[in-house]
């Protein structure tokens, strides 16, 4: 049995809270919400776990993960573990890390794939930093990850930063694939060929190239709404596909699938485009094409 300290009870953490006390582990979280939390403060989480301590951060990324690193660095001791598993650029993990080796307590970044199904399946698991942190931490990582081989389901990426870039490159292609998915969607919706759509893709899901735990998903959300009427059109995105394209731009690697979905994304949110709008200008100018008047 392996103890562990978890920052951050929201739906993830507090799915692998649960995930990992099934597993016969000892889970201590702190969150200021009283209703999830085992502990009144990070200090008290602290004190509470036997050294040489584990502790797992589950918090938004950007300023609050790194003030939670920085205030560990003042609570824990010599030989600690640190383990980020939120959704942190991964330029942050060298600061970070840095920051804790300067104290001599580890640190590593994981990304965490697998969303509010991953206390029944198991979580896709891509870690950053030393080989002998991550075997300290391998009795968490082998609770938290899905039944099967290692390999299959937890990756040791390489030094610190890598585990999140490899989930910023995971997001990425996931952009992709839901684009992709939603685009056919709207065809066939559009086309008035078939005639049942949502039967259609649900016979995508065995023996087909494009069967997949998406797919699965969009079945599921045609199951409880057969048009997807009771949804709005749009869709945010958690930064990681911008981060991904920065990554492309920087590499000078091609990567029009992710681009377009990003953007896809950014359409989106928008009411009233001024880009269309002066399309239809143009259109109408070199070639007398209609356009729509506001409120004709």
């Amino acid at each position: 049995m392996a103890q562990l300290g978890l920052i951050g009870l929201g739906k993830m953490g507090f799915n692998m809270r649960e995930r990992l006390r099934a597993a016969g582990h000892e889970v201590i979280g702190y969150d200021r919400n009283p209703d999830v939390t085992d502990s009144t403060s990070l200090e008290d989480m602290v004190s509470k776990l036997d050294g040489p301590r584990i502790v797992w951060i589950m918090v938004p990324a950007g300023e609050p993960t790194r003030q939670t690193v920085a205030e560990l660095g003042n609570l824990l001791s010599e030989g600690d573990l640190v383990i980020d598993g939120g959704n942190s650029k991964y330029t942050d993990d060298k600061i970070n890390g840095d920051l804790l080796a300067a104290k001599k307590i580890g640190y590593l970044d994981c990304g965490v794939s697998g969303g509010v199904w991953g206390k029944d399946n198991g979580y896709g698991l891509m870690v950053g930093g030393a080989a002998s942190d991550v075997e300290k931490a391998m009795p968490i990582f082998d609770a938290l990850r899905p039944e099967g081989p290692r390999e299959e389901g937890f990756s040791h990426a390489g030094a610190v930063g890598s585990g999140h870039y490899a989930k910023m490159i995971h997001n990425g292609i996931e952009y992709g694939m839901m684009q992709a998915f939603a685009e056919g969607f709207e065809l066939l919706e559009a086309a008035k060929v078939v005639e049942n759509v949502p039967a259609v893709i649900k016979g995508w899901q065995r023996g087909t190239v494009v069967r997949s735990w998406l797919l699965d998903l969009l079945v599921r959300a045609l199951d409880e709404d057969p048009e997807l009427d009771d949804l709005e059109g749009y869709v945010e995105d958690s930064g990681e596909g911008r981060w991904t394209l920065e990554e492309a731009i920087n590499n000078a690697v091609p990567a029009p699938v992710i681009s377009a979905a990003l953007f896809a994304r950014f359409a989106s949110r928008q009411e009233d485009s001024a880009a269309m709008r002066a399309v239809a200008a143009l259109r109408n100018q070199f070639g007398g094409h209609s356009v729509k008047k506001v409120g004709g």
